[in-house]
C-alpha cells in the first residue's frame, strides 16, 4: 500500500482504520506514515494525524523516536486542528521523557487558558497536565486555578473532565 496515496483517496474512518492495520507495528511503514506527518501538505498532515492516532493506540513504543519532533508540531502555527487534538490524544497516554516535558507543559496550559482553543484539545491538554501533575506536583495549584478561571465559559465536556481532574487526589496523597 502507498500511504501517501491511501491518505489522499478517501477521509474516513474505515479507510483511517485501514491504513493503520497496514502500518501494524511495522517500523518502515511508520516512517513513512511519519514523514507525510511532518510534511507541508496541511491535507496530508491532518489525515496522517488521525492514522497516527489509531497506530500509537495499539503500538506505543512507536512514536518514541518522533517524540521531540511531535511535540514541536504543536507550537506550530496554521496546523489543521485536528493535528494538535490527535497529538495529544496520544500524549494523554504515553510517558513523555523528561526533556521534553516542559515544552508540553507550556503548550498545554496555554492551550487550556486560550478562549479560542478547541474544546477536544483542552480536555487533551487537561490530562497531559494532570499526567505531568504526578511528576511535578507543584503544577497542581497553577492547574486549579486555570480549571476555576476557564470552568464558567467551557462545555459540559471541559467540566467534566476538569472537575475529575480537581476530585483526584493530590501526588503527595497518591503513593
Amino acid at each position: 500500500m502507498n500511504i501517501r496515496q491511501a491518505l489522499l483517496e478517501e477521509h474516513s474512518r474505515q479507510q483511517t482504520l485501514r491504513i493503520a492495520g497496514y502500518i501494524g507495528d511495522d517500523p518502515e511503514r511508520f516512517e513513512a506514515l511519519m514523514s507525510i506527518f511532518f510534511g507541508d501538505e496541511p491535507r496530508l498532515i491532518q489525515r496522517s494525524a488521525w492514522t497516527l492516532s489509531y497506530v500509537i493506540r495499539k503500538h506505543p513504543t512507536l512514536i518514541t523516536p518522533y517524540l521531540a519532533q511531535t511535540i514541536d508540531l504543536l507550537g506550530r502555527p496554521g496546523l489543521p486542528t485536528a493535528v494538535p487534538r490527535n497529538i495529544l490524544r496520544i500524549l494523554q497516554d504515553i510517558t513523555v521523557p523528561i526533556t521534553l516535558q516542559g515544552h508540553l507543559m507550556d503548550y498545554c496550559f496555554r492551550a487550556v487558558s486560550d478562549p479560542s482553543t478547541p474544546i477536544a484539545v483542552k480536555a487533551f491538554s487537561l490530562t497531559v497536565l494532570h499526567n505531568l501533575s504526578f511528576t511535578y506536583p507543584e503544577i497542581l495549584p497553577e492547574l486549579e486555578t486555570v480549571i476555576h478561571e476557564r470552568l464558567p465559559y467551557e462545555t459540559a465536556a471541559f467540566r467534566s473532565r476538569a472537575r475529575k481532574i480537581l476530585a483526584a487526589k493530590p501526588p503527595a496523597a497518591r503513593s
